[in-house]
């Protein structure tokens, strides 16, 4: 049983990926390579240093909330590679929700600023061409 089609014109006939795909592989790295940064975040938040920049929680809160949401997001980039369709709504969502934290610690880090300029750079990435890899079950 193959899933109905969404866009007109899609179907079998369509290859699984265009010369665009390469945009989807990029979002799925940085997104790991995001939540890897957010891990690190977190960890040193955990250990005492000085984290959450002007957000008014604790670091211990700041640290575990920053790995477990690293780690979802390394998993999410994992799933933006294999092609679920569910990763590209749930990276979409996750480079949102680290671009308004990175916005929110401006004053924390200065490698913020960049931080949110990749989150920008993901997001289009996927919404734009999210559809290039798709899972075999998909195709």
């Amino acid at each position: 049983m193959t899933p109905p089609t969404v866009i007109p014109g899609e179907g079998t006939a369509r290859p699984a990926a265009h010369g665009w795909a390469g945009w989807v592989v990029f979002a799925g790295v940085l997104l790991i390579l995001l939540g890897a940064g957010h891990v690190i975040e977190g960890l040193v938040a955990l250990a005492g240093h000085r984290g959450g920049g002007v957000l008014l929680v604790s670091p211990t809160a700041w640290g575990w909330t920053s790995v477990a949401l690293g780690c979802l997001g390394a998993l999410v980039g994992l799933g933006l590679l294999a092609g679920a369709p569910v990763a590209r709504v749930l990276g979409i969502g996750l480079a949102l929700a680290s671009a308004v934290v990175n916005l929110a610690s401006l004053s924390g880090s200065p490698g913020a600023a960049v931080l949110v300029a990749v989150d920008v750079v993901v997001v289009y990435a996927i919404a734009v061409h999210g559809g290039e890899l798709r899972a075999a079950a998909y195709r």
